[in-house]
């Protein structure tokens, strides 16, 4: 049994704080919202899975201390716009606990991954990064799902290997740090790139080759920013893009579609009514892409459709009658 901070009341901090709780650990979870604090500990609710009852073990706060306090690890789970904002709030109550970030995404003003954000801020603490193929829906109601843990430090991987495995959840260990949290903040792009996909109203032959064509953009400037090659095409690079491009359940391949049926950024935004990642991303991958002088013509396309005014339909036209070549 574990003690176990979360930072972050969103969906997948809940369902993460539901699975450890289900399994008997006592699991306290930071919270900005005092209407989400007030829910998870008077009603049991979340908003943001309505379906689900919240374990007994489970204690929200607004308050960072109190939460921190006592704790083994820390799982952090707020979006990447906010990491840095977040951990000087609460930095000072840090001590040995390491820091597991839960989050996929890029720092936007320095095109930063969210550990060197979290190293910047913390240099002498353990951090870990849990990624994988797995919706929140899903993994607060037990169903099968499949995970990684990485981080430079062993006794990390196997504390939260031990704490999380059960038989709804398996956890495998990685050392590649860079690999794991590239491959959760790139496919979101191609996650909103199939949902434009869909609002235009492409089919199954058109998914596969943005899946396919969108995974070679994703390992070829995941490997630029010092990822292992191995590590896009598994669970935390093709599983996640495969469940985040097909499933409902996905907020960017929902704001992606919104897109793509012609909502206007501010119109999606509304209607997602959580923290879309993709979209954020989608900036930082393309200005990546020009410093490392990596072809990415669908990363391309789709920042030319939300910023320049880029048609979707056109958009696909230019890639479909781009010069000739090998695979």
């Amino acid at each position: 049994m574990k003690n176990v901070a979360v930072i972050g009341s969103g969906s997948w901090g809940v369902a993460l704080a539901t699975h450890l709780a289900k399994l008997g650990n006592n699991v306290k979870v930071w919270s900005f919202s005092e209407l989400e604090r007030d829910m998870l500990n008077n009603e049991r609710k979340s908003k943001f899975l309505p379906d689900l009852i919240i374990p007994q073990n489970i204690y929200c706060s607004n308050n960072f201390e109190e939460v921190l306090e006592g704790t083994d690890f820390i799982m952090h789970v707020t979006p990447s716009k906010f990491t840095r904002e977040t951990v000087r709030k609460y930095k000072e109550y840090v001590k040995t606990q390491p820091i597991i970030i839960c989050g996929k995404g890029f720092e936007r003003e320095t095109l930063s991954t969210l550990d060197t954000v979290i190293k910047e801020e913390l240099p002498n603490t353990k951090i870990g990064v849990f990624s994988g193929p797995s919706h929140a829906e899903e993994v607060s109601i037990g169903v099968p799902t499949v995970m990684v843990i990485a981080s430079k430090h062993k006794d990390v991987c196997e504390m939260i290997q031990d704490t999380f495995m059960s038989p709804e959840l398996r956890v495998y260990t990685s050392e590649d740090v860079k690999g794991v949290e590239l491959g959760g903040a790139f496919k979101n792009i191609i996650a909103f790139c199939a949902g434009v996909a869909a609002g235009i109203g492409l089919g199954d032959n058109s998914f596969a080759a943005l899946i396919t064509r969108g995974l070679k953009e994703i390992v070829d400037l995941g490997v630029a920013l010092g990822g292992e090659y191995k590590t896009f095409y598994g669970l935390t690079g093709l599983g996640d893009l495969i469940v985040t491009c097909l499933s409902e359940h996905s907020r960017n391949r929902k704001a992606g579609k919104l897109i793509g049926q012609g909502k206007s950024l501010e119109e999606t935004k509304k209607e997602v009514g959580m923290v879309i990642e993709s979209i954020d991303n989608i900036e930082a991958a393309y200005e990546l892409g020009k410093i490392h002088n990596v072809e990415m013509p669908i990363i391309t396309a789709v920042y030319n459709v939300l910023y320049n005014n880029l048609d979707p339909k056109e958009a696909v036209y230019m890639l479909m009658t781009r010069d000739k070549k090998a695979e």
